[in-house]
């Protein structure tokens, strides 16, 4: 199976989700800088959900590049990771709700730290698609050092937030701004080899 279909679910899943979390910002009543000041932690963790799903989408779509097939496992792996993306919205909402008390946070932690640990899976299954001594995708990632320290990152904001929410929401943060910086593994291998294969020719 060609990977087209499962992209084009992929995106048409994260835009839903983006589109709900944008509806749940609520216009002020009143037109005073007052009123608008109070949706400014709604904004602001729309912001930071908005960030986390699009830092997957772009990441999702830099693996796929190396990608030309696709089995059973790669979908129901690829469905597992846009399961606990679709659920961020709510999470979202729920943190905001409450004004970003203990439990929501930390609820909102896992709902950070499980596309992750989805994502490391969806990985490692492509890399099995692709047999493990050719995979493409394993040469590009490499060791893959920042992908497999994002969970205790996610844990961490999550025991945080049993001590200060915002001293775990400030460490979500964190995590957003490590992987903000665009991930150019994929595009140094297709890179190399393009360079490779113009040398050849």
């Amino acid at each position: 199976m060609t990977k087209e279909r499962l992209l084009a679910f992929t995106d048409a899943v994260i835009a839903i989700a983006l589109t709900i979390m944008v509806l749940e910002l609520r216009a002020p009543h009143e037109a005073t800088l007052e009123a608008l000041g109070e949706v400014v932690p709604i904004f602001l963790s729309y912001v930071l959900s908005f960030v986390y799903i699009a830092i997957y989408w772009n990441n999702h779509h830099h693996m796929f590049q190396l990608v030309e097939h696709v089995n059973g496992a790669v979908l129901w792996a690829n469905m597992h990771l846009i399961f606990w993306l679709s659920l961020i919205p709510f999470t979202t909402a729920w943190m905001d709700e409450t004004h970003a008390e203990t439990m929501p946070v930390a609820v909102y932690g896992v709902s950070l730290l499980m596309p992750a640990i989805a994502y490391y899976v969806l990985q490692l299954v492509v890399i099995k698609a692709q047999g493990s001594d050719g995979s493409p995708l394993r040469a590009a990632l490499g060791s893959d050092l920042k992908g497999k320290l994002s969970p205790i990152g996610y844990l961490a904001g999550i025991a945080l937030a049993f001590v200060n929410p915002y001293a775990g929401i400030a460490c979500y943060v964190a995590m957003a701004l490590v992987w903000l910086i665009p991930d150019r593994r994929v595009e140094r291998h297709l890179a190399a080899h393009r360079a490779d294969d113009d040398r050849r020719a």
